[in-house]
């Protein structure tokens, strides 16, 4: 059996045991597996999550796409129950965090933004030793790190020691260290952040294989291209609070056009040229190094601008994308 056969098996294997004994959420709408009316988190006269309502269902890839700042983050500690909620009503599996922590964070596993490994420990040790916080036999705990290690391809590096592996296996390797209890719903804080696009690619695909094998996924990015790549439906965050939500296509079809069409001029002020180019498309953004023009065909917007005597330094069509779906909704660029 090749390795990757041995991957998808092994994820397959312990996803289902997690399942089965999960058991029922809701009572009501098992299907409902997070659920969020009017959540806030203030700290003092700060307001970071300003009464954002969602909704997760079962099996489901959902993100929250937004830049730094946004409140992503804070959302996403009140839903791991390591912080408390400030106002509002949330809830995981029908159970408050408030009276319920212990038992959510018992069925959750939580990837945060920095990898938190034991870098004096093996590959293996910091998987099985995890394990045992959860109160597994020693004997389990081994064989399920061997089933994770399998599965996020570090099974030849099990013996290593955590330091010299690259930022790519490191965050592998804390993905599967969260997977040990077999959680219900995986929490994602930035998971690929620093990563070369190599690594992140197959970051993409082991977090692509445990949704398929039926793991709830709720993540941040402020990548767009691995929201798309990644979640069924998204929010999309600015100051705290909720501006759209859908899946990719969807809000790319609502707030863009199908293609756009990218100008550069050898100049610093690229907004003396909006002017020369108005009509042409549905809109025009002006963007310090260049301008946007959105339209529904860009091989014909670039004919029409040189026929209007504009001569730009360099010229790119490409697709619509999420960023210039939060470039419309909030004026701005997902890495300003």
């Amino acid at each position: 059996m090749s390795a990757t056969a041995r991957a998808a098996a092994a994820g397959a294997k312990w996803v289902a045991a997690g399942q089965v004994a999960g058991g029922s959420v809701t009572g009501v709408d098992d299907q409902v597996m997070l659920e969020a009316r009017g959540l806030r988190k203030t700290f003092g006269d700060f307001t970071a999550v300003d009464g954002i309502d969602f909704t997760v269902r079962r099996g489901e890839a959902f993100g929250f796409l937004g830049p730094n700042g946004a409140g992503k983050s804070s959302t996403m500690k009140m839903v791991a129950c390591t912080s408390p909620v400030s106002g509002g009503e949330l809830r995981l599996f029908g159970l408050d965090p408030a009276e319920h922590g212990p038992q959510i964070r018992a069925r959750l596993g939580n990837v945060p933004q920095r990898d938190t490994l034991d870098e004096e420990l093996t590959v293996e040790e910091n998987i099985w030793l995890y394990g045992r916080y959860f109160g597994m036999p020693r004997r389990e705990a081994r064989a399920k790190a061997a089933e994770l290690l399998d599965f996020a391809q570090l099974t030849e590096r099990r013996k290593d020691k955590v330091e010299p592996l690259s930022g790519g296996m490191k965050r592998r390797l804390t993905i599967a260290r969260s997977l040990v209890n077999s959680p219900e719903i995986l929490l994602l804080d930035e998971p690929t952040t620093g990563l070369d696009p190599q690594a992140r690619h197959v970051l993409w695909d082991r977090l692509f294989r445990l949704k398929r094998s039926g793991v709830t996924l709720v993540l941040t990015t402020h990548y767009m291209d691995e929201a798309e790549q990644l979640c069924d439906r998204l929010v999309v965050m600015d100051g705290g609070r909720i501006v759209a939500e859908g899946s990719p296509r969807a809000l790319i079809e609502e707030h863009s056009t199908r293609e756009v069409l990218e100008l550069r001029f050898d100049e610093d002020d690229h907004g003396r040229h909006a002017e020369a180019v108005a009509g042409i498309g549905e809109r025009v953004e002006v963007l310090p190094d260049r301008l946007l023009l959105y339209v529904d065909d860009g091989d014909s917007a670039a004919t029409a601008v040189h026929n209007r005597g504009v001569r730009p330094l360099s010229v790119l069509v490409r697709r619509s994308t999420l960023e210039d779906v939060f470039l419309h909704l909030t004026g701005r660029t997902l890495v300003d």
